[in-house]
């Protein structure tokens, strides 16, 4: 299989498991939860705590599901050129992995949106009074924040040639 194909295949299948785990929890939490109170794991620190959300992160943006809808596609388009213009070279697979990681967060409640018109949040550190979260969420927090130092950090101008218009996709 030639290294486009693989990064491609590996890239569906990533985010097809990643998105079914994020939609399973939910779910399982969906079944467990609603109309009761939360499941507390860590006494004034963690729980379980349902919570159905019409925005975005922390509450923001309430009831725009037209909004979400258009930053989805947006955010599969980006991911889509992205890992299609990327080099098969094994240099580039923590780039992969995580706008894998992005695409089935945005996948996930994506699929919360359009099913149910709005996205069920789970996670709730009760410590720190965070707002509310899902796995999906995680998926999208810490994959950007590690995209963004690899970036940073690990990556140089010349390794994102590949990306312009007409850049030499090497290793395919």
């Amino acid at each position: 299989m030639s290294g486009k194909r693989s990064t491609i295949l590996g890239f569906i299948v990533g985010v097809i498991m990643l998105t079914g785990l994020d939609q399973w929890t939910k779910r399982l939490m969906t079944d467990r939860l609603k109309g009761k109170g939360p499941v507390v794991l860590w006494d004034g620190v963690f729980e379980f705590f349902y919570s159905e959300n019409q925005g975005a992160a922390f509450g923001m943006l309430q009831g725009r599901q037209f909004f979400f809808f258009v930053v989805a596609a947006v955010v599969f388009a980006a991911v889509s050129y992205v890992m299609w213009k990327l080099p098969g070279e094994r240099r580039y697979l923590p780039l992969k992995i995580c706008l894998t990681f992005i695409a089935a967060g945005a996948a996930g409640n994506f699929i919360d949106r359009l099913v149910q018109g709005y996205v069920v949040d789970f996670l709730y550190f009760k410590l720190i009074d965070f707002p509310i979260f899902n796995v999906a969420d995680c998926y999208v927090t810490v994959a950007t924040a590690v995209l963004l130092f690899l970036v940073l950090k690990v990556y140089s101008d010349e390794d994102f040639e590949v990306l312009k218009p007409g850049g030499n996709s090497k290793g395919m």
